[in-house]
């Protein structure tokens, strides 16, 4: 069964993220490589990949004619997708478990608003070879 792991974040989360100091961003660059490693020598690795930050990020939708219509990320999205994992496993709780690892990547200490940072939450959906049984 293949899993898709989302990290997400605020825009107060990049901004913090976006002030690490070197030898943070380097550990935590170093655990994310050392993890995608572990993954693919386990079997369990599909893909992964960070994402690029929202501020570079475009809304598109067809216009009457079908051309490309596209407009910013708008100021009020709550969250952002920040990158994934799609890992292949026998059961949820392999995921979780994959999920939980991937949730303990080093981060410096954050102070003031939002309080001392929290390991980040990982999102675990299945992703679907077709629609629901129930719905067909």
């Amino acid at each position: 069964m293949k899993y898709m792991l989302l990290m997400t974040g605020t825009k107060a989360d990049f901004d913090w993220y976006a002030r690490w100091p070197k030898q943070d961003l380097q550990a935590h660059f170093a655990f994310m490589h050392a993890f995608s490693m572990e993954l693919k020598d386990s079997g369990a690795f599909v893909a992964a990949e960070g994402l690029a930050f929202p501020d570079q990020a475009k809304l598109v939708r067809a216009g009457s004619d079908g051309t490309p219509i596209t407009d910013g990320v708008f100021p009020e999205a709550k969250e952002f997708l920040a990158g994934y994992w799609i890992v292949d496993v026998e059961s949820p709780e392999e995921a979780y478990k994959i999920a939980a690892r991937a949730s303990a990547a080093p981060h410096p200490p954050r102070h003031g608003p939002g309080g001392p940072a929290e390991n980040q939450p990982i999102e675990v959906r299945q992703v679907m070879s077709g629609p629901p049984e129930e719905l067909l």
